[in-house]
């Protein structure tokens, strides 16, 4: 175990774009994450942790890379009634796995763009296709068991595959074919996973959805089991200007860029408090 972790939670594009922002924006004020011996990345999460572990990337690049232009990107809907069915889904299920058995059965049923096709897509997006030196985990879930995997380095899987599967949501991307299992969204069991980060003394939580309820742990409820456990923790979240730069459609490629900027916003008014948290 290591002493300092950052955990990038799930929320579609604009997710992304608010994350690295908030981390360009906490270095520009002198506190870097980059420098987390951990990172745990789940769905969007998993796209900036695989981009800022790879070594290839200052945080200011990696938020440069959010303003380009998004012209020509393709639009995705996470709409009110697949909203309606997740949530559906949370009050019908007993447990975590029991609730991403049924968002897998959905998942498989769906009419979606095609599987290469997607990974093509996420493949364009990671700057390296070789897991870090660094710990990187990525987070999935098993579309037929509901069963939760965390990929890293030693799992015998390709870093844009199990980047792939982390950011497979159900009714909107295929699930992923790995090992002759299908795999689905890591967010299907919680929308950060922070508990992976168990055992670090210091740990940062951006959670761009911090919702839970019934099975599924908050992001919130996480980051309190993790500071009752002697951590010292921070959990980072969108503020009213990010929230409303994010629109009602968290893929739509176009918020990317308002997205980041209030997320460098953001962070100057958490610079204190991440500094202290990382600084020990």
């Amino acid at each position: 175990m290591g002493d300092t972790a950052l955990v990038l939670g799930g929320g579609g594009l604009t997710g992304i774009g608010w994350e690295c922002g908030i981390l360009h924006g906490l270095t520009e004020a002198g506190v870097d994450l980059s420098t987390a011996e951990l990172v745990v990345g789940t769905s969007a999460g998993s796209v900036v942790g695989a981009q800022l572990t790879s070594g290839l990337l200052t945080t200011r690049e990696l938020y440069e890379r959010q303003l380009a232009d998004a012209t020509g990107e393709s639009l995705a809907r996470l709409g009110t009634g697949l909203m309606a069915r997740y949530a559906w889904g949370v009050l019908r299920s007993r447990d975590a796995e029991g609730y991403g058995a049924r968002m897998g059965t959905m998942a498989l049923a769906a009419r979606t763009p095609q599987e290469a096709e997607r990974r093509a897509v996420i493949a364009t997006r990671l700057v390296s296709h070789d897991w870090p030196d660094r710990r990187l985990v990525v987070t999935a879930v098993d579309a037929l068991t509901g069963e939760f995997k965390a990929f890293d380095r030693d799992s015998g899987v390709g870093l844009v595959d199990a980047v792939s599967a982390s950011c497979a949501v159900p009714g909107v991307y295929p699930p992923v074919t790995i090992g002759g299992r299908r795999w689905i969204d890591g967010g299907m069991r919680s929308s950060a996973n922070a508990d992976l980060a168990a055992g670090y003394g210091r740990v940062v939580i951006l959670a761009p959805i911090t919702a839970g309820g019934g099975p599924i742990a908050s992001a919130r409820a996480q980051a309190a089991r993790l500071s009752a456990g002697g951590a010292r923790v921070l959990l980072l979240t969108p503020d009213r200007a990010a929230r409303s730069a994010f629109g009602r459609n968290v893929l739509d490629p176009a918020r990317r860029a308002p997205a980041a900027h209030a997320g460098l916003v953001q962070a100057a008014a958490h610079a204190e408090e991440a500094a202290a948290v990382w600084a020990g």
